[in-house]
């Protein structure tokens, strides 16, 4: 595995001069328009790095992005993979993996979520504070990468405590509206049904997706901080349940990106 990382690690760094980005960024389903707020530099197509996986879901580009974010080096990941695409653990962590061996010290993470917190609304943005891990699979199962870190880590503050609070600093002095709450993570690609969406809540989780914790897992893992924020796409609580499409969770994404992008970008900014 430290062979095929290093392998895809030497590709990007040959293709892109060397670059070396300091905070790595990956973009949930709808959320891919941040990129417009990068200046550019480098763009490369995940079929064309050794070793990395193919987004195979329609809203993902599928695009890993160099450049320039309020004047910082990022690397975004215009698309992740999903265990539900069929994909192993392994292949789902893998560019997390490597934004580590590039020089990233921060991942910023989000997602498309189902509300199941009876406060929330369609498009509002949610910190992750913790996180319930409902995958049938781990990233960490099997020979633990000793290179990258230790095999019991520990993830007792998985999401930083420093980046929640500038979160909330960065969207208190811009007018955002902030929501926080445990994010929960299942295998999908079906949503859920009534009575799991009720376990989900009673087991203590105020969002559902199918993303988001394996890379989480896997940047603790190397010991990188992580921040990571849930765009409510659908409500998921008995009264407010319909049934949704790709099409609503995309327009319901849209509609909180402009505000998910300026807070990425200042928090990024302030670093």
């Amino acid at each position: 595995m430290m062979q095929l990382l290093e392998a895809s690690t030497q590709y990007i760094q040959e293709k892109t001069n060397g670059f070396v980005p300091e905070f790595g960024i990956i973009l949930g389903t709808g959320l891919g328009a941040l990129v417009k707020d990068v200046e550019v530099q480098y763009t490369l197509s995940y079929t064309d790095i050794p070793n990395f996986p193919v987004s195979t879901v329609e809203s993902h580009s599928g695009k890993l992005i160099l450049g320039l974010l309020a004047g910082r080096k990022v690397v975004v990941m215009q698309g992740r993979f999903h265990y539900y695409e069929g994909y192993s653990m392994e292949q789902v962590v893998f560019p997390v993996r490597v934004m580590k061996l590039l020089g990233v010290q921060q991942l910023f993470v989000s997602n498309a979520g189902g509300g199941l917190n009876p406060q929330f609304k369609t498009s509002d943005l949610m910190v992750l504070t913790d996180h319930i891990n409902l995958l049938p699979a781990n990233p960490l199962i099997g020979k633990n990468l000793d290179e990258l870190g230790p095999r019991f880590p520990d993830m007792s503050e998985v999401y930083d405590e420093r980046l929640v609070r500038e979160a909330m600093l960065v969207a208190e002095d811009k007018g955002i509206v902030l929501q926080e709450g445990v994010y929960v993570s299942v295998p999908g690609p079906m949503l859920e049904t009534k009575a799991e969406y009720r376990y989900l809540r009673t087991i203590g989780a105020d969002a559902v997706g199918m993303s988001t914790v394996p890379e989480v897992i896997a940047a603790r893992h190397m010991d990188m901080p992580v921040f990571a924020i849930s765009v409510i796409t659908d409500m998921c609580t008995p009264d407010r349940i319909r049934k949704v499409v790709l099409a609503d969770i995309l327009e319901a994404a849209a509609l909180a990106e402009p505000q998910m992008t300026m807070l990425i970008r200042e928090m990024i900014r302030r670093s």
